[in-house]
């Protein structure tokens, strides 16, 4: 239901703005103003994202957890979907989410709501499982490797030809 009422309500809200702009401003400045933020917006969002994904592949890379990079990353992508999407409410609350205090304010709010578990660690000698495993069976024995037979040319069907 909240989903629906955004749904809803970003219109409206974008509706009214564009009304209360276009009574101060002429259509030309208020065309231009929305492209200049799509504009500066796709150029914020790729800097941004660039730094978020070193930020994501480094902590791969020292086996950190990658959760936050990677939520930073959402966020911007998130972001420049709202930069793009032509409006000034759009605009303003993508924008807002291009400032790394804002994204840290909604990770934490974001982490307060989440429940995450997790059933696996990293060892030394790979992925393994927190929870016990059950004990595998273990057969003991030889083996002698057999050549593969020659090809027929000549099946028994009669499709193929001498």
């Amino acid at each position: 239901m909240p989903l629906l009422l955004l749904f809803i309500a970003i219109p409206l809200i974008e509706i009214a703005l564009f009304i209360q702009l276009g009574s101060i401003l002429d259509l030309g400045w208020i065309l231009l103003i929305v492209v200049l933020t799509a504009v500066l917006g796709t150029w914020l969002v790729r800097r941004q994202g660039r730094d978020v994904l070193m930020q994501v592949q480094r902590s791969f890379s020292d086996l950190n957890d990658p959760t936050e990079p990677l939520a930073h990353g959402a966020m911007i992508l998130f972001s420049g979907a709202l930069l793009l999407t032509p409006g000034f409410f759009t605009d303003a609350v993508g924008f807002l989410l291009l400032i790394p205090k804002v994204r840290e304010a909604a990770f934490r709010w974001l982490r307060k709501r989440v429940v995450m578990q997790s059933n696996t660690s990293f060892s030394a000698s790979g992925f393994s499982s927190t929870r016990p495993h059950p004990p595998k069976d273990v057969i003991d024995g030889e083996f002698t490797e057999v050549p593969p037979e020659p090809r027929r040319t000549k099946g028994p069907s009669g499709w193929t030809q001498d």
